[in-house]
């Protein structure tokens, strides 16, 4: 903590970010908490309209078992039936998928707590706000408060929420700072502007509510503000898994120029042979790079499943490629499990060795595989360029980023299960 002295004395003060942290970093990190907080809440608010759906349909009632009652209560195997048959989920393994998600945010549990995986089966699991063990921690708090005041606001017959304009634009259902503290005021919200202004700046920073050009904090002032989240959009589930804003292959400028991006290769200092890379620049020919083979789905070196470690060179042995996309468009989940669709599904077991699997995928809903190393033990297990990948070890990964998928790799054995669906020639 540093202290900063005022008068003679010393106080705490704020600790400052050093000379090392730049401006645009701070604003990355304070954008990814932005994002983060606003995926919280958009899993809170589908989790709490799926709850509802399911005490509507009578799929959350008191069940009895082994001589004991467990009130409020499903069957996960009738769920997964439930969300196949209206659409919220691809098949059983994407529905599953989706609850491990609510559990693991803390949506839905098992009833006796012993089990932190959400399984396919005629076990009991409850939601956490059917029995009073739902986290209301600050931010919990804030976004029911944001929830509540929105629902006011627009059930409100002279609502200050409307069509207005700032430096010649216009905007929906926006509102000055100054009539929302005076909303405030007369509703008994709060006691005092002071109150207001703090309220507001604090459903600001957990994502609730923004200026109109995401340019100012809130102030009681003239300034246009607006509700970043719309409480009463339905929801579908499988929104809940896209957890990145990211463009549709799942990448940006700044990840292209990350050496942890799938667009480098890296030579390791272990293995001086050049093996060819097999590539694919264009639909036109597959093109040669030179380099080692990838030690990762994401050219990460170390691992701690019993890989022996790579050590990474300067920046100036590193060779890039793969610059653009092997897919001629994007593919969704729907067009690959439509039926008749020219897809194929198969399972490969890919054994790693002591560099890794010698794969490469990006993009995201779903990933595909950009490269693969042709003497690498992918090769071996028939991976392919183009194939899209729907499952690792049994994990349903067809809505999460190619980070994501590589983490789960990274982190798990070195025998790797992937099932994958491959287009039909």
């Amino acid at each position: 903590m540093k202290y900063i002295k005022v008068c003679g004395k010393t106080r705490p003060g704020k600790k400052f970010p050093g000379p090392g942290t730049t401006s645009m970093e701070r604003t990355s990190s304070v954008r990814r908490k932005a994002i983060a907080r606003q995926h919280k809440t958009e899993v809170m608010i589908a989790g709490e309209q799926l709850r509802l759906r399911l005490h509507d349909g009578k799929l959350i009632k008191d069940r009895r078992y082994h001589l004991r009652t467990y009130p409020n209560c499903f069957v996960a195997q009738e769920l997964i039936d439930w969300l196949v048959s209206h659409k919220e989920a691809l098949d059983r393994a994407t529905a599953v998928c989706l609850m491990q998600h609510l559990m693991d945010h803390d949506i839905v549990h098992h009833v006796c707590d012993k089990r932190p995986d959400f399984k396919d089966a005629k076990l009991l699991y409850r939601f956490r706000k059917d029995d009073g063990t739902f986290p209301f921690n600050t931010e919990v708090k804030i976004f029911m408060r944001g929830q509540r005041l929105y629902e006011n606001l627009i059930a409100d017959k002279n609502s200050i929420l409307q069509l207005r304009e700032e430096h010649g634009v216009s905007y929906k259902r926006s509102f000055p700072g100054y009539q929302l503290i005076d909303w405030l005021l007369q509703n008994g919200e709060v006691e005092s502007r002071r109150q207001g202004v703090d309220l507001c700046r604090a459903l600001q920073e957990h994502g609730i509510i923004q200026h109109v050009t995401k340019k100012h904090d809130f102030f009681d002032s003239g300034l246009l503000y607006q509700f970043c989240i719309n409480f009463r959009r339905r929801r579908r589930l499988s929104e809940l898994l896209n957890e990145r804003e990211q463009d549709i292959d799942g990448t940006s400028t700044q990840e292209e120029n990350n050496l942890d991006s799938p667009f480098f290769l890296r030579k390791d200092s272990i293995q001086e042979h050049n093996s060819p890379f097999d590539s694919v620049g264009s639909s036109k020919d597959i093109k040669q790079i030179t380099g080692s083979r990838r030690s990762s789905l994401n050219v990460v070196h170390l691992h701690s499943g019993g890989f022996q470690t790579l050590v990474q060179l300067p920046s100036n042995s590193i060779v890039r490629s793969n610059p653009k996309l092997v897919l001629k468009r994007h593919v969704t989940c729907e067009e690959l499990f439509a039926p008749g669709a020219p897809f194929i599904k198969k399972v490969l077991t890919v054994i790693g060795d002591a560099l890794g699997w010698g794969i490469v995928v990006r993009g995201r809903a779903p990933c595909y595989v950009q490269a693969v190393d042709p003497g690498s033990p992918a090769a071996v297990a028939g991976v392919k360029i183009r194939q899209f990948v729907c499952q690792v070890n049994g994990r349903c990964v067809l809505y999460l980023d190619y980070k994501t998928v590589t983490r789960l790799v990274m982190t798990g054995p070195r025998v790797v299960v992937l099932e994958v669906m491959e287009q039909l020639e």
